[in-house]
């Protein structure tokens, strides 16, 4: 058994996001120093509050075990001139510390980078030392490798670090390790909690170190904190009569910001209720990091006029709250300001002031795409066979989709932008259909949220996005490695999800081709000065989409089937692609036992099918019953794979693929398919190039490994 070794930075107060990223990384760091010293450990944790950051290994080894190992070094050539040994040599000696008697040369075979051949070798043996002289070092590389957004320096040091290092604790065990790093020098004292403890705390033994914190008011684990401040939040909401309104990053957030999670209860007036929820929201969690508070059992959750603070200490909570609730006030009586003012303007009049607002110096104002996503829209409700009375709801929907951009409310909380729009959409009377798609066009927000859940929203959300990529990469703007700052990835693939999830609802989107959609999208920007004809920019599109269709349907299915799916068939149609990947990943979940045969056959078939055109010939064109039989089955294939647009359309394939892939695994185990000698071998190629033609409808079955 080894001892547990501690490792606490003492700091000044470190910002949330500076914890989260220490903590994701110092388990890895510690490992790989840990691995380098061959010293074998246990579990590894990371700890820390904004004061401070730790790191607990279990059972270190006491001592490295001995080292000795044959290293391999240069080629004989390189090694050796005229008998006599080169530079080369003598390094390679130097870095094992031996002479050179000492090393040899040996035949060894390829491994890895290194070619088979004749190498110079030699041993490494080394006696292993104690830990508590390997530690200090490592432990102090540690701390100046933790990554920060930002470091700064202090004092007369050249250490960078997320924030001055104001004391170090190192542990091995119940002995101390010597180490230093910015001028501080590790003991076994630390400090308790700033405002609840009486100040220093000496940690007797690594093991203890979590109570040890805990009795000074410091929960180190972040696990237990954030456990321990949602119970305490869950408590107070229910003594406000509600429920707490449940956000994730304000519980990651929170959890960062105190060493001990007390709860303050806060309140504001009643008429400030008449604000929409969601500005509510906005005011309490986006700037003052507030939990709100919801009458409970409700579908759409009635806030109350209470909120909850998170505070890292609780001495005077009467004063806490009087000095919070007059933030708050002061707060919500801006954003009433704000939306009274937002009311009572005239919606076209917001629309025509997104003049003023410039979406791209060769592609216009935010106006000019109103107007282009206005256009877009409408042909997709068209393409789609919306009923006139709904393509006109898409028409309007997608003329105002932008106009609270430019509201006193979206200026101070861009993030309720659609929120407020669908809010003085009510407010103006437009229909509700119209109102929702103003807020849902700009769905899905995040790589999992829902997206436009009705066909006007969905039209307007499409148009929005294909408006977008058209134009930027028309202008050249297409992301790079290593950057995109249009979001254009994000784009593709919110177009993507729209589509398949669209087609769910109403099958009609699975009709609508990416090279239509980005040909009408390109064809809205006439007049705009571009760098690429229609042609180009819907080839550079559609290969875009289709790299980013392979993605979104490995996510549904898994990376060997999406490889599959995407590399026959057409791509054009996302929702038809999808619907070949779920069959094929149903026949793969099923462990189908003529896959291995079609993965066989396809590979055969994709050797023939370079060296011969597909044509299906009849069977007047042969005279084997062999050949007859191909025919057949491949005439089968053929009819079954023309349209696969349905997962239920695929499956039924898939049986006319495993009748063909038995058939053909016969014929290649017992004849000569391209026997020179039979005057009608070209057509059985070209034959057998168009069942590998058919089979590649439905996917590539090389791919399923």
């Amino acid at each position: 058994m080894g001892k547990t070794l501690l490792l606490e930075i003492g700091t000044e107060e470190l910002p949330s996001s500076f914890v989260d990223a220490a903590l994701a990384a110092l388990p890895g760091l510690a490992r790989t120093k840990l691995e380098a010293l061959r010293l074998t450990h246990g579990n590894v944790r990371a700890l820390g509050t904004p004061r401070r950051l730790a790191l607990l290994v279990d059972d270190v080894a006491e001592r490295q075990p001995d080292l000795d190992e044959e290293v391999v070094g240069p080629p004989e050539t390189a090694a050796y001139k005229d008998g006599k040994p080169t530079k080369a040599a003598e390094a390679f000696a130097t870095k094992l510390g031996v002479p050179l008697e000492q090393l040899s040369v040996a035949e060894r075979a390829a491994s890895g980078k290194q070619k088979a051949g004749r190498y110079l070798v030699g041993r490494k043996q080394e006696r292993g030392r104690d830990a508590r002289e390997l530690l200090g070092k490592a432990l102090s590389e540690i701390c100046a490798e933790i990554p920060f957004r930002k470091s700064m320096r202090w004092g007369t040091g050249d250490a960078t670090f997320g924030r001055p290092v104001q004391w170090l604790v190192a542990l091995s065990g119940a002995e101390a390790v010597d180490m230093s790093f910015a001028g501080v020098r590790s003991g076994k004292s630390s400090l308790g909690h700033r405002f609840l403890s009486s100040g220093k705390i000496q940690i007797e033994d690594a093991t203890s170190y979590v109570d040890a914190m805990r009795s000074v008011h410091v929960l180190v684990d972040r696990e237990e904190r954030a456990k321990t401040m949602m119970e305490r939040v869950a408590a107070a909401a229910k003594a406000a009569g509600g429920v707490h309104d449940p956000e994730p990053s304000l519980i990651d957030e929170n959890a960062s910001l105190v060493e001990e999670p007390h709860v303050v209860t806060g309140s504001f007036a009643k008429e400030y209720l008449a604000l929409p929820a969601a500005v509510i929201r906005a005011v309490a969690r986006g700037h003052q990091k507030y939990f709100c508070v919801a009458k409970a059992n409700g579908p759409e959750p009635e806030l109350l006029p209470h909120y909850l603070t998170v505070v890292n200490t609780a001495l005077d909570p009467a004063r806490v709250a009087k000095g919070n609730d007059r933030v708050m006030r002061a707060r919500l009586a801006d954003a009433k300001f704000f939306y009274g003012e937002d009311t009572r303007a005239d919606i076209e009049a917001r629309v025509e002031k997104l003049q003023g607002i410039v979406f791209h110096n060769r592609l216009g104002t935010v106006r000019e795409k109103v107007t282009r996503i206005e256009g877009l829209a409408t042909k997709l409700a068209e393409a789609i066979g919306l009923a006139k009375e709904q393509i006109e709801l898409v028409r309007r929907a997608a003329h105002i989709c932008k106009f609270d951009l430019v509201s006193l409310m979206v200026g101070e909380f861009p993030e309720l932008q659609g929120e407020m729009g669908r809010s003085y959409a009510l407010s103006a009377k437009e229909p509700p259909e119209v109102a929702n798609a103003v807020r849902d066009h700009y769905r899905p927000i995040g790589a999992d949220g829902p997206v436009a859940d009705d066909d006007i929203s969905a039209c307007v959300a499409l148009a929005d996005r294909l408006d977008t990529l058209a134009g930027c990469f028309a202008v050249g703007l297409s992301p790079t490695g290593a950057a995109d700052p249009f979001a254009l990835r994000r784009a593709c693939i919110a177009i993507l999800r729209t589509l398949l999830d669209s087609a769910k609802r109403n099958p009609a989107y699975a009709s609508l081709r990416l090279a239509d959609l980005f040909g009408w999208a390109y064809d809205g920007l006439a007049g705009k000065k571009l760098d690429l004809s229609r042609e180009d920019a819907v080839k550079k599109l559609r290969e875009f989409t289709h790299e980013r269709l392979r993605g979104v349907i490995a996510a549904q299915t898994s990376n060997a089937v999406a490889d599959a799916a995407c590399a026959g068939g057409d791509l054009d149609r996302p929702v038809h692609v999808l619907a070949r990947a779920k069959a094929l990943h149903g026949a793969v979940a099923d462990g189908r036992a003529w896959l291995e045969k079609a993965r066989t056959v396809a590979k055969r078939l994709s050797g023939i099918s370079k060296e011969a055109k597909p044509v299906l010939h009849g069977k007047d064109a042969f005279e084997k019953a062999d050949d007859h039989a191909i025919v057949d089955v491949i005439a089968k294939v053929d009819a079954s794979t023309k349209t696969l647009e349905t997962e239920a359309a695929v499956t039924a394939a898939l049986a006319g693929a495993e009748d063909l892939a038995a058939r053909l695994d016969d014929v290649f185990t017992r004849t000569l398919v391209n026997d020179p000698s039979d005057a009608r071998t070209p057509k059985r190629l070209e034959l057998l190039s168009h069942g590998a033609l058919c089979m590649l409808r439905i996917g590539d079955f090389s791919r399923l490994v």
